[in-house]
């Protein structure tokens, strides 16, 4: 090998080592940067040339610099951060439910309910008290409003996650046109493979833009061998070569609240899967707030239905010149089971007394409501019931525009009830105490409010006798059939029990998601991330090498030098 030879061998080391001294330096000047991949500057031995016998050495070609980087572990993060902020946004979900329920406080539903149910005990106990019942219907009155109150404040909770859901699919949106636009200059960057080495920074911008998508919606990311990252989100994708594809909303009514569900643009189905920030939000609205809702209904229908038909079957200390159902029915002669009735009666029967005003003499009445499907001749409906009603003497049925029936007594007679067990007056709304049919709309009869002598407080013994209200007073505590035999009472503690546990173990499944996801980071840190130390120590090497290069250019331009002189 020639001194010229030996000098090339020389500039081009110095070359290298200053590229190294470059790379170091801004891995160091990027310590600090958030999502910032170590980058490596990679070494080969130069091809050497043939001197007689010997094969001598070319010196040192850069073969690229690469970002350091575990892209299985990347795949790892993005699946946990999906998992993690999924489940984050459920247990913050879960947290603002536990506070409007407000349990264990003095204004939760318990307490109003006991609240209600002692001052019915109290008017049981002084029935000839206008102004007990009077108390008892007000508290009536604050137990519908604290329900229905509950509700509206869930329904806006899951309106107001409309924001959230726009704001992540603004975002999401802005995340997958900066990955297309990131895949073209990367490709563009790197064209040609020259010198193997990556567009760090545009890459590193890459990554964190996929990162942050992940944690929005659960993606698979596939790196094709053009530089290019497919993102995809079950079935379809987001971005494809150099196609994007946006997320998109869809307003739909749920549960009486009107809500944004979110799909892939040109998409037939909503977002796959339970995780990702995007998910959460959505599966905490509909599952957690919307499955409350649900239970909430359940127990407030019961409610209604079970304490109306004990109340329908009292009397009250006056009865009824006219009495109107607050319930309609969708098909007037079809069965009253299927007339589309917010609650469904049953096979048996019902009382109606007719007491003369003057005399005190009372006539009784049994109407049979048959809905088993066995005896002869159709079941019973609305306008077979209201003829059964007007053919008894001094009172006339009718049906009202919106089809409820209608009972109005004759002159000096007033109309009472008892002994429904078909629950046909609860469903009709006759003679009943709430209104409504579920937590939304449940409140008070404007009959009772309007007159509390119609509060069915007796079962026909006469003055003082308070026996019905003292079946209302302990209503809940009744096996209800439709769920399964459970009281209210005991249904409601079951509702707060499960809101509770659920609560605890999504907390709980959260710090598991996020201590995992927080392993995988320190794995990437100590892969990809840049120590401090590390890089001072290559600097130092890399300036000794420099040094030991200009040296070695400086002993051949000595030799150089006496071969002049010679």
């Amino acid at each position: 090998m020639g001194l010229n030879s030996a000098l090339a061998i020389a500039g081009r080391s110095l070359e290298v080592f200053t590229t190294g001294i470059e790379v170091a330096g801004n891995n160091i000047s990027n310590a600090n940067t958030p999502g910032y991949i170590r980058e490596r500057l990679y070494l080969n031995p130069s091809q050497g040339t043939k001197q007689g016998a010997l094969v001598v050495g070319g010196g040192v070609l850069v073969d690229g610099i690469r970002q350091e980087i575990d892209k299985y572990l990347e795949t790892r993060i993005h699946t946990s951060s999906s998992d993690f902020y999924g489940s984050q946004q459920r247990e913050d979900i879960y947290k603002q439910l536990e506070a409007t329920v407000n349990e264990l406080s003095d204004g939760d539903l318990s307490t109003g309910l006991n609240d209600f149910l002692g001052k019915i005990q109290d008017f049981a106990n002084q029935p000839e008290v206008s102004a007990v019942a009077q108390l008892a219907v007000q508290q009536g009155v604050e137990f519908a409003r604290e329900i229905s109150e509950m509700r509206a404040r869930i329904n806006d909770q899951r309106s107001s996650l409309g924001v959230k859901v726009t704001d992540l699919v603004n975002e999401a949106n802005v995340l997958i046109d900066r990955i297309g636009e990131l895949n073209k200059k990367i490709t563009e960057t790197e064209a040609g493979g020259l010198l193997h080495s990556d567009a760090g920074g545009l890459r590193t911008e890459r990554y964190n833009a996929m990162n942050r998508l992940a944690e929005i919606v659960p993606i698979r990311a596939v790196e094709r061998e053009t530089g290019y990252f497919d993102i995809f989100v079950g079935p379809d994708h987001l971005v494809l070569q150099g196609e994007v594809q946006h997320l998109e909303t869809e307003v739909s009514v749920d549960r009486e609240a009107q809500v944004l569900n979110v799909k892939v643009e040109g998409s037939i189905s909503n977002l796959p899967g339970t995780s990702g920030e995007l998910n959460g939000v959505i599966d905490g609205r509909d599952q957690i707030l919307g499955g409350f809702i649900d239970e909430l209904d359940t127990y407030t229908q019961n409610i209604i239905f079970e304490f109306n038909k004990i109340h329908a079957s009292g009397q009250g200390t006056e009865g009824f010149d006219t009495v109107t159902g607050t319930y309609s029915v969708e098909d007037t002669a079809a069965s009253l089971d299927d007339a589309g009735l917010a609650f469904a009666p049953e096979h048996g029967s019902f009382e109606v007394i007719i007491e003369n005003k003057l005399t005190g003499a009372r006539e009784t009445t049994t109407i049979q409501i048959d809905l088993d499907g066995i005896n002869p001749g159709p079941n019973t409906s609305l306008d077979s019931l209201r003829a059964d009603l007007d053919a008894i003497s001094n009172v006339t049925a009718t049906l009202t525009p919106d089809r409820r029936l209608e009972l109005s007594a004759g002159e000096n007679y007033e109309i009472y009830f008892a002994n429904d067990d078909s629950g046909t007056l609860a469903a009709l709304g006759i003679n009943t105490f709430f209104t409504g049919s579920g937590s939304s709309d449940i409140g008070v009869n404007q009959t009772v409010l309007n007159d509390t002598s119609k509060f069915a407080v007796t079962q026909g013994g006469g003055s003082g006798d308070g026996s019905n209200a003292l079946k209302l007073a302990k209503f809940i505590e009744n096996p209800v059939e439709g769920l399964g035999g459970v009281n209210l009472n005991d249904y409601y503690d079951g509702m707060i029990s499960e809101l509770a546990q659920n609560s605890a173990s999504e907390t709980a499944v959260r710090q598991g998601f996020e201590s995992f996801r927080n392993s995988l980071l320190t794995q990437k840190q100590q892969f990809s991330g840049v120590s401090l130390d590390e890089e001072a120590i290559k600097v130092m090497e890399l300036q000794r090498s420099y040094q030991m290069a200009a040296r070695f250019i400086g002993v051949i331009d000595e030799l150089l030098s006496t071969l002049v002189s010679l």
